[in-house]
């Protein structure tokens, strides 16, 4: 069975290496947006931290929570985001046997949806996690921090200097 928590505390990790790589080159570019439009990336990082809750709490049968601190920092969103990794890592397996069954109402901007357990998570759960985190990505890559895909998904490996011809 594959569980909601495994694939949002890898990226939760390489979300946590993300925000280290920002704060040594530049904090301020937590601050930054791609679009006047939409949220900067401190708030991009939080969003994506919060769906992991709100995707994984419903699924294991539990009460969302949220670790939401007040001071809305690089160091604090990192607090926050620490907490929900030990969260996530804490939540049994065997809270998500029955994730087939459960019915999950949540609200997406004004739309009230419904959905059964696997496709909450892999309809709406997981995309919008993975747009929260890409914009993180992006907004950081943009303005110059010395990130790549290896960082975005810890998996991939490029020579140092690599760049894809243009």
């Amino acid at each position: 069975m594959m569980l909601p928590t495994r694939v949002f505390l890898h990226y939760l990790d390489r979300l946590d290496q993300l925000l280290q790589h920002l704060a040594a080159f530049d904090p301020a570019v937590a601050a930054n947006r791609l679009h006047p439009g939409m949220a900067p990336l401190l708030q991009q990082a939080r969003t994506a931290i919060g769906f992991t809750l709100r995707v994984s709490c419903p699924l294991a049968g539990r009460d969302i929570v949220s670790f939401e601190g007040e001071e809305f920092t690089l160091e604090g969103v990192r607090r926050e985001l620490a907490s929900t990794i030990a969260y996530l890592d804490a939540l049994p397996a065997a809270a998500f046997d029955d994730l087939a069954a459960r019915q999950v109402d949540t609200v997406a901007g004004f739309a009230e949806l419904h959905f059964n357990g696997p496709d909450y998570f892999l309809l709406y759960g997981l995309p919008n996690f993975f747009f929260h985190y890409s914009m993180v990505y992006a907004i950081a890559r943009q303005a110059g921090v010395p990130v790549g895909k290896a960082d975005f998904d810890g998996f991939h490996a490029y020579p140092a200097g690599f760049s894809f011809p243009a």
